[in-house]
């Protein structure tokens, strides 16, 4: 079997249990939509109280899509090694002739699959219920930022998800530590152009904000941070960055446990 063929059949077994999950947990699909939605309400009553413009609420609403995207690079991309590991998979991927980067791909899709469906649930539902007005400046624009945005959010995602196997435990901690923050930095809730300069270009790291910064500007017509121009650019490039660390981080530990017959994580 060829390196490609091999790394396209593992990448897609492991995206099959993701998306059969879908059509198995109903339960946690309704949960999992209605709940989110209940948040952005709160956030859009509050700005139509305030006789905001309506572009204010269209601002929740993808903010509460995408931050869907973000709690599933985090749980489901950072942590997952950790509990694979725990579980007593890991050491079966480590053995199997399929790179630990499938695997990650896998995974990647999986979730994008199942939180891709979570958030065009919240999506519509705020768009149907506080009439959100939708006139994107251009649809491909759009749908390029939004590409971009998961490329480079799954990039981190199989970064993070090296490194939180080497923490160990400390991986429970980062995950916590990554969640809240980021719904500040990323500017879930209101747009970033409140944010100081020095802030925002710090805060730009994450591709979460420069992803929703942008496709807010093409959406809503508002002004941004950066230009749509530069922002996608950005993006563009921490997705490679992202994915090239990942790759260079997952070969180290596939290494390190074939040499010494252990997986090189803190306290084993």
């Amino acid at each position: 079997m060829s390196s490609l063929r091999l790394f396209l059949t593992a990448a897609l077994a492991r995206t099959y249990p993701r998306v059969a999950w879908l059509f198995r947990s109903n339960s946690w699909m309704i949960q999992e939509t209605v709940l989110p939605v209940l948040a952005v309400a709160a956030f859009a009553y509050a700005y139509q109280a305030m006789h905001a413009p309506p572009a204010y609420t269209g601002l929740v609403v993808l903010g509460a899509a995408m931050t869907t995207f973000w709690l599933n690079v985090l749980w489901g991309m950072g942590a997952q090694l950790y509990w694979e590991r725990d579980n007593g998979n890991l050491e079966l991927y480590v053995m199997s002739p399929a790179p630990l980067m499938a695997i990650l791909t896998g995974m990647a899709l999986g979730g994008m699959t199942t939180t891709l469906v979570r958030a065009s649930a919240i999506t519509l539902a705020g768009v149907w219920l506080f009439e959100v007005p939708i006139q994107p400046s251009s649809w491909w624009l759009l749908a390029l930022a939004f590409v971009l945005t998961l490329a480079a959010l799954y990039g981190l995602g199989m970064l993070l998800a090296s490194l939180f196997l080497v923490w160990g435990r400390g991986a429970w901690h980062w995950v916590s530590l990554l969640q809240e923050p980021v719904y500040l930095l990323s500017g879930t809730n209101f747009p970033l152009t409140v944010f100081p300069r020095l802030l925002a270009v710090v805060a730009s790291v994450i591709p979460l904000t420069l992803g929703m910064d942008a496709m807010r500007q093409v959406l809503f017509r508002m002004p941004g941070v950066f230009a749509v121009a530069i922002e996608l650019s950005v993006l563009a490039a921490l997705a490679v960055v992202f994915f090239v660390a990942a790759r260079g981080a997952l070969r180290y530990l596939e290494r390190r446990a074939r040499e010494e017959g252990k997986l090189s994580v803190r306290w084993q």
